[in-house]
């Protein structure tokens, strides 16, 4: 299943514009914050699907029976791009979990690249509910292959994997590549290009580096 937040009229839209538009992005803590933001949508809308059950509060003049989620999620991400947008997943599901992936494009000489994977943090995973998520969803390659590692840790009971920014071409790619159930791909925008050199366009650039600053 694959749900775009982007398509229906929303807050979220006015996020996407902010984090697209290429005067705004010069204020990296603005920059930061709107992918945060965006994040805690999709907790949000993530959280509607989950297994809830009732617990009783007290508060001050009685008590009060209120569903909460039972078992909260594993939220993991990839670095460094990944960094606000997890935040913002976390600022919503507080007592998640976290796992971390580092991956890299390493490119070759006839232009192709390969993904590597130096390093994972994860706890257990069997049998829990799993949000993997990466800003731009561009070939798919990076969250597959963090995916897969993150599967060294156990098999999840459901996948949520989240993009802010999607290409077509990265979506097709996690729909084949995926388990046909379990798996749920959220995204606020899907955009129909994506360049040779595996960039979408139009886009909104390098995530990581408008978050953190560019790389040497």
């Amino acid at each position: 299943m694959v749900i775009n937040i982007g398509s229906k009229n929303s807050i979220v839209n006015h996020f996407l514009r902010d984090l697209r538009d290429i005067n705004i992005q010069q204020d990296r803590m603005r920059f930061r914050r709107n992918m945060e933001r965006v994040g805690e949508i999709f907790a949000y809308e993530i959280s509607k699907t989950m297994t809830f059950e009732p617990k009783e509060v007290i508060t001050s003049l009685g008590t009060a029976e209120i569903p909460v989620i039972n078992t909260p999620p594993v939220v993991a991400t990839i670095l460094r791009a990944g960094l606000p947008l997890h935040q913002g997943l976390l600022n919503y599901f507080d007592n998640a979990d976290n796992a971390f992936v580092s991956a890299y494009r390493e490119h070759r000489k006839d232009g192709e690249f390969d993904i590597q994977i130096e390093y994972v943090s994860s706890p257990e995973i069997e049998d829990r509910i799993l949000v993997l998520s990466d800003p731009m969803l561009a070939t798919g390659h990076s969250m597959v292959a963090s995916y897969k590692s993150l599967l060294t840790h156990g098999k999840p009971k459901h996948t949520h994997f989240v993009s802010v920014v999607a290409s077509v071409q990265g979506v097709e790619y996690l729909k084949r590549m995926l388990p046909k159930t379990g798996t749920t791909i959220w995204v606020a925008a899907i955009d129909d290009e994506l360049t040779a050199q595996g960039y979408i366009v139009p886009g909104l650039g390098d995530a990581g580096d408008l978050a953190f600053g560019q790389k040497s």
